[in-house]
């Protein structure tokens, strides 16, 4: 392949590496997050939920980067598991409320182990951990402040 056609190369993408890692990294949560009954995108959604307690779904598909397409089917199976309820809201029919349960309060000391487990199957050492951290939420910034 010809110099001219290089940026075409896979090697030479940003994204192709931020892809696989996405994908590697989700496997790999797999069997600590089948340990207390929940997918990664369902974890996610939960960890904002133990933060916040009850958030707008709008809100929490803006904060996990989901559109309602994909956030409802989440949300349904984890009120099925009754970790969360979901409901409208009066004044605003359109709005839906996403509050946690006692059972999810109760899964986030069962999840307690999973962050740690994670931690010994990305071999980096704790300042590269902070500094890829800082630099995926700058390139992250970025690309919202691009899109605007």
């Amino acid at each position: 392949m010809s110099d001219r056609y290089a940026a075409l190369k896979l090697e030479n993408q940003l994204c192709f590496p931020l892809y696989a890692c996405a994908k590697e990294i989700t496997r790999q949560y797999k069997p600590f997050l089948g340990n207390i009954d929940l997918t990664y995108t369902q974890y996610i959604a939960m960890m904002v939920l133990w933060e916040n307690q009850s958030i707008g779904m709008k809100e929490l598909g803006e904060t996990l980067f989901l559109d309602s397409g994909t956030l409802t089917p989440v949300l349904k199976k984890l009120e099925a598991k009754g970790f969360i309820t979901r409901r409208r809201l009066a004044g605003d029919e359109r709005e839906v409320q996403v509050t946690l349960t006692e059972e999810g309060k109760a899964l986030q000391e069962k999840a307690l182990d999973v962050p740690e487990e994670m931690r010994t199957c990305v071999k980096l050492d704790p300042e590269e951990v902070k500094t890829l951290y800082r630099l995926l939420y700058k390139l992250l910034e970025g690309m919202e402040n691009a899109g605007r």
